[in-house]
């Protein structure tokens, strides 16, 4: 779990940012999103096939631009 050491010369702000930054870096905010709802195997594996449906046509979109270069 994130926490920090606030000095006594430190701003709420500053403080609050530095704690800001220990959650993105330990991913705590995606996780708490993930676990909110239950999500069964079969919703997993849709949004699988989703997302590597979406890198494929990303794939394809960059390659085809890099042979319109050529």
């Amino acid at each position: 779990m994130p926490g920090i050491k606030v000095k006594e010369s430190e701003s709420f702000e500053e403080a609050y940012r530095k704690f800001k930054k220990q959650t993105d870096r330990n991913l705590v905010v995606t996780e708490l999103r993930a676990r909110r709802f239950f999500e069964s195997k079969t919703e997993k594996r849709k949004k699988q096939k989703i997302n590597a449906k979406k890198k494929m046509l990303k794939r394809l979109y960059m390659l085809r631009r890099y042979e319109s270069k050529l």
